[in-house]
């Protein structure tokens, strides 16, 4: 997923508990279900960001020799400044986009 053109706020926001445990019918079960998707969101966007910096990585182990990248440097703060994977997350579950399923509310037929 392209996690730069979500619609997620920055900062925190103030939210309706009512309304997050609308889909659910729990507030402890939509937190949790919002917990994991941010796990995988900051997964994906570490993983994409270490792919990105490898790029830039030195063979020479020398400890005295620090160059910086310009490239590396803008590449750091534009994901600094993308929202936070919670916050990503808690806008996918109130747009929608987020499956889940929970396997004991389930009936067997």
């Amino acid at each position: 997923m392209d996690y730069k053109k979500t619609n997620a706020p920055t900062n925190t926001v103030t939210r309706n508990i009512m309304d997050l445990c609308d889909e659910t019918g729990n507030i402890y079960e939509s937190v949790a279900i919002i917990g994991k998707r941010a796990n995988q969101i900051s997964i994906d966007i570490k993983n994409e960001l270490s792919k990105k910096l490898q790029e830039f990585a030195s063979v020479s182990d020398s400890l005295d020799e620090v160059f910086e990248n310009r490239e590396q440097i803008e590449i750091s703060r534009y994901y600094e400044k993308l929202p936070k994977p919670s916050l990503i997350a808690t806008q996918e579950f109130i747009e929608g986009k987020v499956y889940f399923r929970n396997p004991a509310k389930e009936t067997i037929e």
